[in-house]
């Protein structure tokens, strides 16, 4: 089990009474969703709007306003490659949970996320 049940549903309920919240991409996910799509103007920061709980496997994921009016494709990434401003409300339970994520989903591939 990578997730603690009732850990990430705190974090969702901490998470949801705190959006909108401003994120960055991290370089990796802005690379994907340049090449996904090439028709998106991509800002340095975007706002998390939705989050979404994909069971064990997915974990949390977040529906993101890329902004700009040609943004018709909804963009949905993982929390652990967003990139949380530290004066963020829930900055240090989000950090958590992404620290452990990446490192339980290291131990189960047995290489590097």
């Amino acid at each position: 089990m990578i997730d603690t049940p009732d850990k990430a549903d705190r974090l969702m309920a901490e998470i949801e009474a705190s959006l909108p919240l401003e994120t960055r991409l991290s370089p990796n996910v802005r690379k994907t969703l340049a090449r996904q799509s090439p028709e998106t103007t991509l800002s340095d920061r975007c706002m998390v709007t939705t989050i979404f709980y994909m069971g064990d496997e997915g974990g949390i994921v977040c529906s993101l306003d890329i902004g700009g009016p040609d943004t018709q494709t909804p963009f949905i990434v993982s929390i652990t490659h967003l990139i949380f401003d530290r004066r963020c409300p829930v900055f240090r339970q989000i950090e958590t949970y992404q620290r452990h994520r990446v490192k339980k989903l290291r131990q189960q591939t047995g290489r590097g996320y």
